[in-house]
């Protein structure tokens, strides 16, 4: 697949997990915060939990879950700890999230996928 049409897809795939989101009591603050070393698909609010998410999309449960390794969870993980001064409030939870977007299913909305 070339590059363009994996961007549009990877765009799709993170309007359906905003609205997910939105369904579920979550305000969407940003998305596609990009910055060297690390990005973030969406940055969601929900009370005083600020979610820094990724989001997956692939043809099984599976192969999302594969494609959400390590070094991507890293790279998530740095990108929120650049930005949670910029959407966490004092005495705000933060956490890294993850949506899979399966063709044929609902969203699947992992809480707290990092631990490190």
């Amino acid at each position: 697949m070339n590059r363009h049409r994996a961007e549009q897809r990877g765009r799709r795939a993170e309007t359906i997990a905003a609205w997910w989101l939105r369904l579920h009591g979550w305000r969407i603050l940003a998305r596609r915060m990009r910055m060297r070393g690390g990005e973030v698909d969406l940055v969601a609010r929900r009370g005083r939990m600020v979610a820094f998410v990724e989001v997956k999309q692939r043809a099984t449960r599976d192969s999302a879950a594969i494609s959400l390794d390590q070094y991507r969870l890293r790279r998530v993980a740095f990108a929120a700890e650049q930005l949670a001064p910029r959407y966490a409030r004092p005495g705000d939870d933060i956490r890294i999230d993850a949506i899979f977007i399966v063709p044929g299913h609902w969203p699947l909305h992992l809480a707290n996928v990092w631990l490190g």
